[in-house]
């Protein structure tokens, strides 16, 4: 009998039944990344407005700091029951779900909030639409064989390209057709996918649904080295990522006197204009768009 190459057999050990990818796995990922990026939208309006808010609400240094930051601690932290829902319920659920709820924050930002404390309240609640990152993450891995989840977990990755998207648009819209026009485009938006996921998205079939309590899988998984680790690794690359993106508007207007929509589009990675110099540099865009690469290396990187 002819010797068969161990790797050969090995894979086929390793690989479990019905995780090839297979029928609808190219639907779900470009759905999911869809909502990764229309909540992340969401998620950074307020942002690219915040020289605006301060001149508007006179706040100091640190209130307009501790204004646009509300929503990232929010959503970052977030992420942990809205993940150990998302195991639970599925993404077809949480996706939606998330979505509508967003749609209140949005529209109370746009249409209600009057002063520090509202816009506090307000960002607090828009911190919800930052959460989608732990409902997508297992619903695309679901849909992918371990050999191929590093490209798919960077395309739906670039989904974060919704930040730009709103450093882009928002002070543009708002200064072209009203303040709560950006909150009203995004919240149709987010109804519109809402209503596409609950109809289109679907969870894998033979996905594992636990059983134990949130506290204990919670406690297992920081027993975990890796787990802490990791966690590390990501508060200091993404966060430091995103304290860039969120506070640079506001930087590039005070420290270098940019206009409010040069300081949104600098933010964005539009790269410098000819009356403001080349000092104020940043990429939102390049970030978001080199994840499918980066998770492709990623998966390359680990095979033997």
């Amino acid at each position: 009998m002819a010797e068969r190459d161990p790797a050969h057999i090995s894979s086929q050990v390793a690989r479990p039944p019905g995780r090839s990818g297979g029928r609808g796995a190219g639907r779900a990922l470009a759905l999911a990344t869809a909502g990764f990026a229309v909540t992340f939208w969401a998620w950074a309006l307020l942002s690219p407005l915040g020289a605006s808010l301060r001149e508007e609400l006179s706040l100091t240094a640190f209130q307009q700091s501790l204004l646009v930051a509300v929503p990232v601690i929010v959503g970052s932290l977030g992420r942990i029951p809205v993940g150990a829902l998302t195991d639970r319920l599925g993404a077809r659920r949480m996706f939606p779900t998330v979505a509508l709820l967003t749609v209140l924050p949005v529209l109370y930002l746009g249409h209600f909030a009057d002063s520090l404390t509202g816009y506090l309240v307000g960002g607090f609640f828009l911190g919800l639409g930052g959460t989608t990152f732990a409902i997508g993450v297992p619903f695309v891995n679901s849909w992918y064989p371990p050999e191929r989840r590093g490209l798919a977990l960077g395309i739906f990755g670039a989904g974060m390209g919704g930040t730009a998207i709103s450093a882009f648009s928002t002070v543009q819209l708002a200064a072209a057709f009203g303040r709560s026009f950006p909150f009203d485009l995004v919240a149709v938006v987010l109804v519109v996918f809402a209503a596409i996921a609950f109809l289109l998205l679907r969870d894998r079939p033979d996905r594992p649904v636990p059983t134990g309590s949130v506290l204990a899988r919670l406690a297992a998984t920081l027993r975990m080295p890796v787990a802490l680790q990791l966690s590390f690794l990501y508060a200091v690359a993404f966060g430091g990522f995103v304290a860039f993106s969120v506070y640079l508007p506001s930087y590039l207007s005070t420290a270098y006197g940019l206009e409010r929509g040069d300081a949104a589009l600098r933010t964005a990675g539009s790269g410098p204009s000819p009356s403001s110099g080349s000092r104020a540099r940043s990429a939102s865009v390049p970030a978001p768009s080199s994840r499918s690469s980066r998770g492709w290396w990623s998966r390359s990187a680990s095979v033997p």
